[in-house]
């Protein structure tokens, strides 16, 4: 990690009194300090240096659940990156195996132990869970009288949607969109809240260079073969940045990015944190062409921080995200598109911005885990947590720590 993105990511730590008698939360206060624990993904630090869209979510609302008083246990891998409590279930990530069963398995299993251990000791209210696997384990956690919140960062089409609703109310479901929600109305949402991010630490620029930018996945759903073919057809140079590691995401490239590409278009490969900010700044518009239910699109607020707006294919949450006509222009077919390039340049960078401070800070973002929270608790049927004099979880590498070595 750079110092640069050290700067821009790391906020300064602060050092926290220890509770007295008076300060310990009392249950009958509704008002009170929670103490939450935020299980994270296997394969990235919290935050992520480059691509790792939930790991930056994730580190935003530590830190601004932090500064509102909360007490936060993150469970992830890696190091210590914000200003909640952390403790490593893993030694390493598993960046390289995106995408496969193992690491989700395992994940789940070494963190429901370290969930028992600080259950039996140190005590906490509920589960914050970011991962797939992991609500699975509610079932545990209602045995130590913690009611488990999952974050569905995903789409909830087909069989996710099946594996949401086999999790019954045992799992509190937050939505990042409503039309999330729309999209399976019979599952157990308790709230929708946007992703967000820290504004402070994305740069605005008002003049912009003459390329549009497609920043994502090369992946069919992401469809950076129409980002091509609109701005050839617009005549506007293209940057092309994003994740081409997995099997599926190759194939599409060759197959379908590859031939399209020009002398105009420029594939920049994966954009670390400072990277990812300079082209956003430096871009005409964000070209986002999806051909799926997106549940959010995080690129989108990114873009919009730094006064870049986007030119979209409406679907999923799109509507949600950007204001057509003012922080970018919304299009309905792919042939639509070129003209919304060429006419992108007469919105109002400052607008875009704006419209990111209004709707999608960090301080919003944790205002509104901590109402769901608080709605999940207040319904919550509490089971007794287990006494501190009962044995501590263990296994092969002690009471926390999962330190199986990882297959390379």
């Amino acid at each position: 990690m750079t110092s640069t993105d050290k700067a821009l990511f790391t906020p300064p730590r602060v050092a926290r009194r220890p509770m007295r008698g008076s300060d310990q939360p009392q249950p009958d206060n509704p008002d009170r300090p929670l103490r939450v624990i935020l299980v994270s993904p296997p394969y990235f630090p919290v935050p992520p240096d480059g691509y790792g869209g939930v790991e930056a979510v994730l580190a935003d609302l530590a830190d601004a659940l932090v500064a509102a008083g909360h007490e936060v246990t993150l469970l992830g891998v890696g190091e210590a990156r914000t200003q909640a409590r952390f403790e490593p279930v893993w030694e390493h990530s598993f960046a390289d195996r995106l995408g496969e069963a193992y690491p989700e398995v395992a994940h789940t299993a070494a963190v429901r132990r370290a969930v028992a251990r600080i259950a039996a000791t140190s005590g906490a209210d509920l589960v914050h869970d970011h991962t797939l696997a992991g609500p699975l384990n509610a079932p545990a956690y209602a045995g130590l009288g913690l009611p488990t919140v999952a974050t569905v960062h995903g789409p909830v089409d087909a069989e996710m949607r099946d594996y949401y609703r086999l999790l019954g109310r045992e799992v509190a479901l937050v939505a990042i969109s409503d039309r999330q929600r729309e999209l399976a109305p019979e599952l157990n949402w308790v709230g929708t809240v946007h992703n967000a991010l820290r504004l402070e630490t994305w740069p605005f620029q008002a003049d912009k260079q003459d390329y549009a930018l497609f920043l994502g996945r090369f992946h069919p759903n992401k469809a950076p073969h129409l980002a091509l073919e609109a701005a050839h057809a617009a005549g506007i140079p293209l940057v092309l940045a994003g994740k081409c590691a997995e099997p599926l995401e190759k194939e599409y490239f060759d197959r379908e990015v590859k031939p399209r590409l020009r002398s105009s278009d420029h594939v920049f490969g994966v954009a670390d944190a400072t990277a990812k900010r300079r082209l956003l700044a430096n871009a005409r518009c964000l070209l986002f062409p999806i051909q799926w239910e997106e549940p959010f699109g995080m690129v989108m607020i990114e873009a919009m921080a730094c006064g870049t707006p986007v030119v979209a294919l409406r679907g999923g949450a799109v509507p949600e995200v950007v204001v057509d006509g003012v922080t970018g222009l919304i299009r309905e077919r792919p042939d639509e598109l070129p003209d919304a390039l060429r006419q992108v340049g007469e919105l109002d960078p400052a607008a875009c911005r704006a419209h990111v401070a209004a709707r999608f800070t960090h301080t919003q973002l944790a205002a509104g885990y901590e109402a769901a929270y608080r709605r999940v608790l207040a319904t919550a049927e509490r089971v007794p947590a287990p006494s501190r004099s009962r044995p501590r979880v263990s296994g092969a590498h002690g009471p926390l720590r999962a330190r199986a070595p990882l297959a390379r």
